[in-house]
């Protein structure tokens, strides 16, 4: 879908890296290994995007380190456009919002990172009907060309303070307190 609007591959993974977790900073060096493009590639797609205040920069030693500038006033709009690439919007209103006593659900793995992946991997804390998880789950598999892996938590069995069992940080992408607002 996004392709048809943004034809460079380039800037589509840096949107996707930056706008999908807006905690996430990388620098070129980075960028450049985990993509797999050039460098010059790289580097001329991060100068428009700073440019265009849409990503903000600092320095650390010698690497100049990027971060999405989540007070742009298209933020909002562009994490929203990321999420509906990636299928997350249909997750949250096919899945989510109907399974039970949910307290939480945190992306983790590739796109927790800001790297597109045909897995997206979730979280769940609360008391979830597995049965009908799975129902949810394979609907939206088919809606979305994605594959979802899953855990389930109990709310008093999951510490956020120790995430290390995760490669990484786990981003909360709903929350009971946060949908009854």
């Amino acid at each position: 879908m996004i392709e048809t609007l943004i034809s460079n591959k380039t800037r589509i993974k840096l949107l996707l890296k930056f706008f999908l977790n807006s905690k996430t900073t990388s620098y070129l060096r980075g960028l450049e290994s985990e993509f797999g493009d050039s460098s010059n590639a790289i580097r001329l797609e991060l100068n428009r995007l700073e440019e265009a205040d849409m990503l903000k920069s600092s320095l650390k030693g010698n690497k100049k380190l990027f971060t999405a500038n989540t007070a742009h006033p298209l933020f909002n709009d562009i994490h929203s456009l990321i999420l509906k690439h990636v299928g997350i919007d249909k997750v949250i209103e096919t899945v989510i919002e109907r399974l039970g006593d949910l307290e939480e659900v945190y992306l983790t793995g590739s796109f927790a990172k800001g790297i597109d992946s045909q897995i997206i991997d979730l979280i769940f804390v609360g008391d979830v009907e597995k049965e009908y998880l799975i129902q949810l789950v394979e609907k939206v598999e088919k809606l979305i060309k994605r594959k979802i892996r899953y855990l389930i938590y109990a709310k008093e069995e999951l510490n956020p303070v120790n995430w290390e069992q995760f490669a990484t940080e786990p981003l909360l992408i709903w929350s009971k307190e946060v949908d009854d607002e």
